[in-house]
């Protein structure tokens, strides 16, 4: 009986490790992985890249408006353009 449960243990033992999955498996495994990770990155740095973009265009826009504003004001008398001081030598 000693015998007998040595046995299946052994065989229980062996089964489960020859079920795992193979070198080439896991290789493979850790390939798609890597390949999902390097593609997860690229769309987190194109969408960091646009929103960078969207936020210079929606400040060159801001500026653009600020000096037609300005130079209305100016055109209009609100505002007077102030002058530049020479200093001495």
């Amino acid at each position: 009986m000693k015998k007998f449960a040595s046995i299946l243990v052994i065989g229980a033992v062996a089964f489960m490790t020859s079920c795992g999955p193979s070198a080439k498996e896991l290789e493979e495994k850790r390939i798609a992985d890597s390949i999902r990770v390097a593609d997860s990155m690229a769309m987190v740095q194109a969408e960091q890249q646009r929103i960078a973009d969207s936020i210079a265009k929606a400040q060159e826009e801001k500026r653009i408006a600020d000096s037609v504003a300005h130079q209305d004001s100016i055109k209009k008398g609100l505002i007077k353009v102030a002058k530049v001081k020479k200093g001495k030598k």
